[in-house]
C-alpha cells in the first residue's frame, strides 16, 4: 500500500468506531483524514470522487466493525508502480 493510502487506512482504523457509528454499511471515500462522501458501492465512490480527485490519491473503504472489510489492497494503474 502506498504511504499516502496507508496514512488514510491508519486514520480509518484509528477512528473505526466513530466511522461505524456514522457510516456503518456504507462505502466512504477519504482524503487527508476527511470523508469526501459516503456511497452505496465501491464503484459509486470511485466514479464520483475521481471527478474531483486523481485516482490513487484517495482511500475507499466499506465501513463495518471488525477487520473483515479491510483485507484487500487495490492500487490504481500507474500509481505506486502498478502496471
Amino acid at each position: 500500500m502506498q504511504s499516502v493510502l496507508k496514512k488514510e487506512f491508519d486514520f480509518y482504523r484509528d477512528h473505526q468506531d466513530e466511522m461505524v457509528a456514522q457510516y456503518n454499511g456504507r462505502v466512504i471515500a477519504m482524503k487527508d483524514g476527511v470523508v469526501l462522501g459516503d456511497f452505496d458501492t465501491y464503484l459509486d465512490a470511485v466514479i464520483e470522487v475521481q471527478k474531483s480527485h486523481e485516482l490513487g490519491t484517495f482511500f475507499v473503504q466499506k465501513v463495518s466493525a471488525g477487520v473483515e472489510e479491510y483485507t484487500v489492497t487495490v492500487v490504481s494503474p500507474g500509481v505506486g508502480g502498478a502496471p
